[in-house]
């Protein structure tokens, strides 16, 4: 009788327990760097492009993600610390980042721009060969190329630091910094918003988005880069450009 019971009682704990558990990852962003990732000023909850796209493919490829605002040039130490599993967040794919990281294939190309005033007549040759301050975000790959540039040439313009872009443009609406350099996401956002601010040019070269994630999380980078082979031949792909680059 007690052995019927026992096998009764552990019949209906296995009953209970899933038949799997769904793997879990958490997603490290930049919290202030819209439209792609950022936190909603209502809800408190990150929000972006690839916040919603890495949603989508979680959700596709059948495991579930968290997403985790953070410092900019610290997140990829938190990558290799474990404290995250991947970087989507409009990540540059980069020679010296691939030699700690491994990279999806590419998802987005972006265009870097000088950020200036509305009524500045400043052009891209003039902030560089000039005596102003320029502002860049740190940890990106904008701030150390511009900084090598800066070395190799012997421009005379001085760089100034910055957490965030949204931080860089207060400064230059300010007057503190007379130009800035970030992707052309960030700078259309401000331009949208209203901020008196415009592009002067564009520097460099393109760059490309994809996510990082350690080298040894073969499983996660397969599933990544099938789920974003399925998201950009979904529908969805177009709706998200629609609702955040107004494509």
């Amino acid at each position: 009788m007690k052995k019927i019971a026992a096998c009764a009682l552990l019949a209906a704990v296995l009953a209970a327990v899933p038949a799997f558990a769904k793997k879990s990852f958490v997603n490290g962003i930049d919290p202030n760097y819209p439209p792609f990732a950022y936190v909603d000023e209502k809800t408190g909850q990150p929000a972006g492009f690839d916040v919603d796209s890495m949603n989508w493919i979680a959700k596709t490829m059948g495991f579930e993600v968290t997403h985790k605002p953070m410092a900019w040039d610290g997140i990829i130490p938190a990558l290799l610390a474990k404290q995250i599993d991947m970087v989507d967040s409009g990540m540059s794919i980069t020679p010296d980042r691939a030699k700690v990281v491994q990279f999806s294939d590419p998802y987005w190309t972006v265009s870097r721009v000088f950020l200036v005033a509305a009524d500045s007549s400043l052009t891209p040759a003039e902030i560089l060969t000039q005596k102003i301050r320029v502002g860049v975000q740190r940890g990106t790959s904008e701030a150390s190329e511009i900084k090598k540039e800066q070395q190799e040439k012997k421009y005379p313009f001085e760089l100034r630091f910055y957490d965030s872009a949204p931080l860089a443009v207060e400064d230059l609406l300010n007057g503190r910094i007379q130009a800035a350099l970030m992707d052309e996401l960030p700078a259309n956002d401000a331009i949208e918003k209203g901020r008196a601010v415009k592009k002067a040019g564009v520097h460099g070269t393109p760059d490309q988005f994809g996510v990082a994630m350690r080298k040894e999380d073969t499983e996660l980078h397969a599933l990544v880069n099938e789920g974003y082979k399925k998201l950009l031949a979904d529908p969805y792909w177009q709706e998200l450009q629609k609702k955040y680059l107004n494509k």
